[in-house]
């Protein structure tokens, strides 16, 4: 990977065995769709896909999935019978470069065949964000010495396989003008999907004809062409959902009807508009560090491809919209990774991802009246509904003395990683706090607040012997060790949640809106009630910091044996892979940040003395090279607070190279959603120190050596603020 410009990233060589890594970081989306990188001609073991938000389907052990949408980018180009592939010929150049700034994905091959005929082609292909339901996609062949027929073959490809496994039945192939359509239904969620596409072209065209393929229509042209000519293609696509309107396949036609008197230039230049208008906000000017720009505004793009601006009814999963990894579900990477970005940058898009939650609130209760409690309590992996659909077992390669086996292994994060909770309630609350947002609150935050202070409030269990409550039986943010008692990050954020939720109540009791009433009504919460809240959080259990002024994880953390990580220099593993998930329990070794997390989330509640102490403690203990991609930037956040510049600068390498650099090796699974959005705190609450209070912000830089300023934008209070740090 290479840069010429701080937009722009490009590849100048085709390495196969990279594809899947260039297909997951060359991705194009508009906060609708997703469209991985791949080649419109395709390629042996490539991972083609395209989701859209919401379009989910049943799927074994997983629950749910969405649903790999029909190929609107597939092309089969053919040279006198010679079907063009780069797995064969000769490959003289190859370019990919995707535009940042705009979402535009362009290719460009100078490939010559195996009977010696050498052709220029050129791709470029972007998801409209000015209307998230048209696709642009553009062919431009120029031969060199070929002369003879060109045959381009438009199909829309509705075998889409989420792996091996099919989601589609077809309903119907439609033709209206000079338009193909596909139409298709989920199976088990009966989502009907309409993919329309018509075609504009240049050059000598001698024949063109439809096949009306079931699952395939396939729109095909013949094009003459000399040594020296070009032949210009043009595919134009047009996708609706039920999810969107009643009548998908009567939309599609509309909308190409509607374009049809628009030029690829005009589209493009609407387009462009639109994204000028989305970095007006959103963008990050760093002097001085051109790597540190480049992979900043990158994860910046794949963060905004991701966020749905006009749909409250879903959320970003942990792999946004660009792979196959947890199935588009949806985890507290969102609330706590991701969501600060939006808040302060893109307010209505927090908007609509802090809804989704609430509008999942009958699947919260479910779950907590499905475990003996009261309230709302949100799964650890949420979908369509908003019910748990974290899998139970999952198969696993598993180290025993006769080697490796497949085992089933046991996934407890749905039944005891309950944290998520409180994370979602912090996330309403930042967001209430930036943006000033008080119908929100009032008619959906407030709600999710207090039915979930409900869950927490019959979630505490008395200690008699101790007289205090306590939480036991839990996986923290460090998920090395499980079924352990007293998470100091739980415990601490229950407290918050219930001091949070009684502060709310008494804002609703003080509005004078009706409403605030009546769901204060509705919910049956009282004053009685919120005092109760009240007299539970101040008698949490939380541990005593000790004389080094550290916080234990949880109760036994000190007794577990110390691991010292440069005994392991040079290691591809992670800790857990190493040591086996029974013997990670009994060592001091840290997925991701726990305590140091507590310590940035709640900074206000502790000193930096206390802070400083537990981020040496902790950090050292922590898998910051093959552990999870969640922590390097919660390290380098902390790091900067207390003035470790060259450790927070490192942390902050580790969770900005995560993807453009495979830094784990499981790009191919797809994108690592919550460091990008870490990477955007770390700069924003790390080096530039913004901090939020009653009587505004300000700024306590901390810049990395070499950074001569930092410019960024931010929406306090409804309006924007510009902002540029110099040490």
């Amino acid at each position: 990977m290479r840069t010429e410009t701080g937009w722009e990233i490009f590849y100048d060589q085709f390495v196969p065995d990279t594809l899947n890594h260039l297909e997951t970081v060359t991705m194009i989306g508009n906060g609708y769709l997703g469209t991985r990188g791949s080649f419109a001609e395709g390629y042996p073991g490539a991972n083609r896909a395209t989701f859209v938000h919401g379009v989910f389907d049943d799927t074994p052990i997983v629950f749910t999935e969405l649903a790999n949408i029909p190929d609107w980018t597939a092309l089969q180009i053919k040279f006198n019978d010679k079907v063009f592939s780069l797995a064969e010929g000769t490959l003289h150049s190859f370019t990919t470069r995707l535009d940042l700034q705009y979402g535009v994905l362009t290719r460009q091959v100078d490939w010559e065949s195996p009977d010696n005929q050498r052709i220029m082609i050129n791709f470029e292909r972007f998801a409209c964000l000015h209307n998230v339901h048209l696709l642009m996609q553009r062919l431009r062949i120029t031969s060199q010495n070929f002369e003879g027929q060109v045959e381009i073959q438009a199909p829309i490809n509705g075998y889409a396989l989420n792996e091996q496994l099919m989601h589609w039945q077809h309903a119907s192939n439609n033709h209206q003008h000079d338009a193909n359509q596909l139409v298709i239904k989920t199976i088990a969620s009966k989502i009907t999907v309409a993919v329309a596409q018509d075609y504009r072209y240049q050059g000598d065209l001698t024949q063109k004809s439809i096949w009306n393929v079931p699952m395939q229509p396939t729109a095909v042209f013949l094009f003459g062409l000399k040594a020296g000519e070009s032949v210009t293609f043009e595919k134009r696509t047009a996708l609706f959902t039920t999810r969107d309107t009643a009548n998908p396949s009567q939309a599609g036609f509309e909308l190409l009807e509607q374009s049809s008197g628009l030029s690829w230039i005009q589209i493009r230049r609407q387009h462009d508009k639109a994204w000028n208008a989305v970095w007006s906000t959103s963008d990050m000017v760093i002097d001085s560090d051109d790597d540190a720009q480049i992979m900043v505004r990158f994860c910046l793009y794949q963060l905004l491809i991701a966020g749905p601006q006009h749909d409250d009814q879903v959320n970003i999963g942990a792999k946004t919209l660009s792979g196959y990894g947890y199935r588009g579900h949806v985890f507290w990477d969102t609330e706590i990774f991701m969501l600060p970005f939006f808040t302060f940058t893109q307010p209505q898009i927090a908007r609509n991802l802090l809804s989704y939650r609430y509008h999942r609130l009958p699947g919260a209760r479910k779950k907590a009246k499905a475990n003996g409690y009261d309230g709302a309590q949100f799964p650890w992996e949420s979908a369509d509904t908003g019910e748990e659909v974290t899998p139970t077992w999952v198969p696993a390669w598993v180290d025993n003395e006769d080697g490796k086996s497949m085992e089933l292994v046991r996934i407890w994060t749905g039944d005891i990683q309950i944290h998520i909770t409180a994370d979602v309630a912090y996330a309403i609350m930042q967001y209430w706090k930036i943006t000033g947002d008080d119908e929100f609150m009032l008619t959906r935050g407030a709600q999710v607040i207090l039915e979930t202070a409900k869950f927490w409030a019959s979630r505490l269990e008395w200690n008699q012997s101790k007289e205090r409550y306590e939480i036991t039986d839990v996986i923290g943010p460090d998920e090395n060790h499980d079924h352990i008692d007293n998470n100091a990050f739980t415990n601490r954020m229950v407290v918050w949640h219930l001091q949070t939720a009684q502060e709310i109540f008494e804002w609703l009791v003080s509005n004078p809106d009706q409403q605030a009433d009546d769901l204060l009504s509705m919910l049956g919460i009282t004053q009685a009630v919120s005092q109760e809240w009240q007299k539970k959080a101040t008698l949490v259990y939380f541990p005593d910091i000790n004389e080094e002024g550290i916080i234990e994880q949880f109760d036994g953390f000190f007794d577990l044996d110390y691991i010292d990580f440069s005994l392991y220099a040079g290691r591809t593993k992670s800790m857990q892979e190493i040591f086996g998930i029974e013997g990670t329990q009994k060592v001091m070794a840290l997925k991701q940040a726990d305590v140091v997390m507590l310590l940035y989330l709640l900074r206000d509640k502790f000193d930096l003395t206390t802070i400083e102490a537990n981020y040496d403690y902790y950090n050292i203990r922590t898998d910051h090279e093959y552990g999870s991609s969640l922590g390097p930037a919660m390290h380098a956040i902390v790091a900067a607070m207390i003035g470790r510049r060259g450790e927070a600068y490192q942390h902050f390498l580790r969770a900005a190279k995560a993807d453009l650099y495979d830094v784990r090796g499981n790009i191919k699974d797809g994108i690592h959603a919550a460091s990008l959005g870490g990477v955007w705190q770390a700069v924003v609450f790390g080096f530039a120190g913004l901090r939020i209070n009653q009587d505004g912000w300000s700024v306590h830089p901390t810049l990395p050596e070499g950074w001569r300023s930092v410019e960024f934008s931010f929406y306090h209070k409804g309006e924007l603020q510009r902002v540029r740090v110099t040490e």
